[in-house]
C-alpha cells in the first residue's frame, strides 16, 4: 500500500454540461466549492459582486413589508442584503445545494437575520410553494445553472403575487475593448485562480464557459416576456460583464 502522502487524488466529479446543466451534477459542484465559495466570490470579482447585489435589490423597489424570495440562493448573500434593509421584511431562499445552505444559515445567524429566514432545499423548476405567496423574487448568478430556465421563470411568476417583481442578476459578455480583456481574464486567468483556491478546476471552467453559453441580454428579456412577466427591461452593470433584468407579474 502507498504511503498516504503518495495516495494518488480521488477523481473529481465532472462538471456541470454548459447551457444545459444536470441537476445531480450543478449540486455535487456547489456542495464541492461551497467552503471557498464566498472567498473566491469577492475575490474574483475584487468585491464588485458586492455591489451588484445591492444594485439587484435597488431594482426590486420594496417599500414597507415583504415577502421575498430568493432563488438559486447560495451562500445567502441576496437575501440577506434584503432583509438587512427592512426589519418587517421575510424571505425564502432555496438552493439545489445544501452545502451552500449550511454556510447560509451561519451567515444569517452572525447576521441576525435568522428569524426572518428560511433557507430550504429545493427545485428552481419545481418550487414548494403556493401560487401568489410572494412579493418579490431574485435570482442572482444562479439561473445558467438551471437545466430549464423557462420553467423555472414559469415557477417564479406562479409564485408571485399580481404585482409581484422578478430581477434576474446575471453575468454578461462586454463588447469593445473591455470585452477583449475581460474574456482573457475570464477564460484564462478566473479559471486558474478558481483550481487553486477551490481544488475544482472543472467548476471554474465551466463557469466562463456557462456564461458564453447564457443568452444576450434582449434575448433573456425575451424570454422573460414569454413566461409572461411585463414592464421588463434590464440595464447592464460595470461596462457590461453583468446584467440585471427585471420584469412584473400582471
Amino acid at each position: 500500500m502507498l504511503p498516504a502522502s503518495r495516495l494518488p487524488a480521488p477523481p473529481q466529479a465532472a462538471p456541470p454540461t454548459p447551457g444545459s446543466p444536470e441537476k445531480a451534477a450543478v449540486r455535487s459542484m456547489f456542495d464541492r466549492i461551497a467552503p471557498r465559495y464566498d472567498l473566491l466570490n469577492r475575490l474574483l470579482s475584487a468585491g464588485t459582486d458586492v455591489r451588484w447585489r445591492r444594485a439587484c435589490v435597488d431594482m426590486l423597489g420594496l417599500e414597507g413589508p415583504a415577502r421575498i424570495l430568493d432563488v438559486c440562493t447560495g451562500t445567502a448573500d441576496l437575501l440577506a442584503e434584503a432583509l438587512r434593509r427592512g426589519g418587517d421584511r421575510r424571505g425564502v431562499g432555496v438552493d439545489l445545494s445544501e452545502a451552500m445552505l449550511r454556510r447560509g444559515s451561519v451567515k444569517l445567524v452572525r447576521r441576525r437575520l435568522a428569524e426572518r429566514a428560511v433557507l430550504a432545499a429545493g427545485d428552481a423548476e419545481a418550487l414548494p410553494f403556493a401560487s401568489s405567496c410572494f412579493d418579490a423574487a431574485a435570482v442572482a448568478f444562479g439561473i445558467r445553472n438551471v437545466g430549464d430556465p423557462a420553467a423555472a421563470l414559469a415557477e417564479i411568476r406562479r409564485v408571485l403575487r399580481p404585482g409581484g417583481r422578478l430581477v434576474v442578476l446575471e453575468f454578461s459578455s462586454p463588447r469593445g475593448w473591455l470585452g477583449g480583456l475581460y474574456r482573457r481574464y475570464f477564460r484564462g486567468v478566473l479559471p486558474r485562480i478558481g483550481a487553486l483556491v477551490s481544488g475544482d478546476a472543472g467548476a471554474y471552467a465551466y463557469l466562463p464557459a456557462s456564461v458564453d453559453r447564457f443568452p444576450s441580454p434582449p434575448a433573456f428579456a425575451a424570454s422573460m416576456e414569454r413566461a409572461g412577466f411585463t414592464a421588463v427591461t434590464w440595464r447592464l452593470l460595470t461596462g457590461g460583464i453583468a446584467c440585471l433584468h427585471r420584469g412584473d407579474r400582471g
